[in-house]
């Protein structure tokens, strides 16, 4: 996976849900300008991030089991 959730970074709820928006309004002014290209390829990074970090989110236990 190319996103860790359980990264100590995304903990907070707010960096995890800026990290999705900031893309999304990237690829939301791209395709204003006509950049259909970088639309596509901005939208589709906020999607995997929705999905990696709020869909999925972190686990709740404190790591793997070993």
């Amino acid at each position: 996976m190319l996103i860790d959730p359980n990264h100590p970074f995304f903990r907070k709820l707010w960096v995890r849900v800026a990290c999705v928006v900031l893309p999304l309004g990237w690829a939301v002014f791209e395709l204003s300008q006509s950049n259909i290209f970088w639309a596509i390829l901005f939208g589709g990074a906020a999607a995997a991030l929705f999905h990696a970090l709020i869909l999925k989110g972190p686990d709740d236990d404190d790591g793997p089991a070993r």
